[in-house]
């Protein structure tokens, strides 16, 4: 490697961790001011709660990765301007273009470090906060999973504890659905099997049922069941995914499609962790291209404020499509590549411009 790329590598690398440790110390801090909020009427140590704060801290910086990079960039051109180096490489004859792309390059290769090492890891540190922070939670006496099985649900209720497990879901219905209900002995009041229950409210509809109570059988033509749980609130308790690594996708994605559930939120987080590396090398050269425009002619503070306003611009309209894209409206593949492709032709654009200067 020549010496000059090991110098922009190690400069852009002291950048990246200065604004890394800054992010990681806000989001820590903002993190034990929501736990010690959430703790505040139990019995929970200190220490408990700076160990859970640091169990999510990252993969809330895994999804602020290309805020960093950017700041990270102008923070790098900042130094080689005000040290004048940036000077000397051109009388080197190292142009502007070359280093954009020996930017754009680390940035992609450490942005697919980042997806294999750090993504993997901050996933299953939130797995452990949700696990033990649900624990404490006034809804944990009901829960639900998704195996090759079905959908498996324990909801407490009425004195009573039900298992519900269903084959499929399709639109507002379980299907193929058998309930055992339990009293708090866990002795077995009855069983209820039915081909459809429509769950669009928390007071379940459930169609011709097959109820066995007592040694009998009887077939009915509806009967209601309370629950704590409906198609909403089942959907959101398999929202967050950030607490999955990728091989744990790819296993829920294949459960989600045996239970023919929905696998668009799942289709779209696995599509963005893979293009991850592509948006941070792209948001280095947007970054770069900038500084490249203003290097000169403004102060730090004017780089940085702008850096921010454009890393908040950017956040939101990715979020938007993303949100588009998860509901259905847009394809996913369009949500997800869209603010790839509007960054792509931008710097583009923005490079031929400055090539031309």
């Amino acid at each position: 490697m020549k010496t000059y790329i090991k110098f922009l590598i190690n400069l852009f690398n002291i950048s990246f961790f200065k604004i890394f440790i800054i992010f990681f110390t806000i989001i820590f801090v903002t993190n034990i001011l929501e736990q010690i909020e959430f703790f505040k009427d139990k019995d929970l140590s200190f220490f408990n709660i700076i160990f859970l704060s640091f169990l999510n801290t990252p993969s809330i910086l895994f999804d602020i990765f290309p805020f960093i990079f950017l700041l990270s960039t102008q923070i790098f051109f900042i130094q080689l301007i005000n040290n004048n180096e940036l000077e000397i490489f051109k009388y080197r004859g190292l142009d502007n273009i070359k280093i954009i792309k020996i930017l754009g390059i680390y940035s992609f290769i450490l942005g697919i470090l980042l997806v294999i090492f750090f993504y993997n890891t901050a996933s299953v540190l939130k797995n452990s906060y949700l696990l033990i922070k649900n624990s404490y939670a006034e809804n944990n006496k009901y829960l639900a999973v998704i195996t090759r099985n079905g959908l498996w649900i324990k909801d407490e209720i009425n004195e009573s504890i039900n298992i519900i497990n269903a084959n499929k879901v399709a639109d507002n219905f379980l299907l193929n659905v058998s309930i055992t209900k339990f009293n708090k002995n866990f002795d077995i009041i009855e069983i209820i099997e039915s081909k459809k229950i429509d769950i669009t409210s928390k007071k379940w509809k459930i169609f011709n049922p097959t109820v066995r109570k007592n040694n009998s059988q009887s077939v009915l033509n509806e009967i209601l069941l309370d629950s704590n749980f409906d198609l909403e609130k089942i959907n959101s308790l398999f929202s967050n995914l950030s607490s999955l690594n990728i091989v744990d996708l790819i296993t829920l994605r294949k459960s989600y499609m045996s239970l023919n559930y929905s696998v668009t939120d799942i289709d779209s987080h696995l599509l963005k962790i893979a293009t991850y590396p592509i948006y941070l090398a792209l948001i280095t050269i947007f970054s770069a291209v900038i500084m490249f425009s203003i290097g000169y002619q403004k102060n730090t503070f004017f780089k940085i404020t702008l850096g921010i306003l454009l890393s908040v611009i950017i956040y939101y309209i990715s979020n938007f499509l993303s949100v588009l894209g998860t509901n259905e409206k847009i394809p996913i593949t369009l949500s997800i590549f869209l603010p790839l492709i509007i960054l792509s032709i931008i710097n583009f654009t923005s490079i031929i411009k400055l090539n031309e200067k």
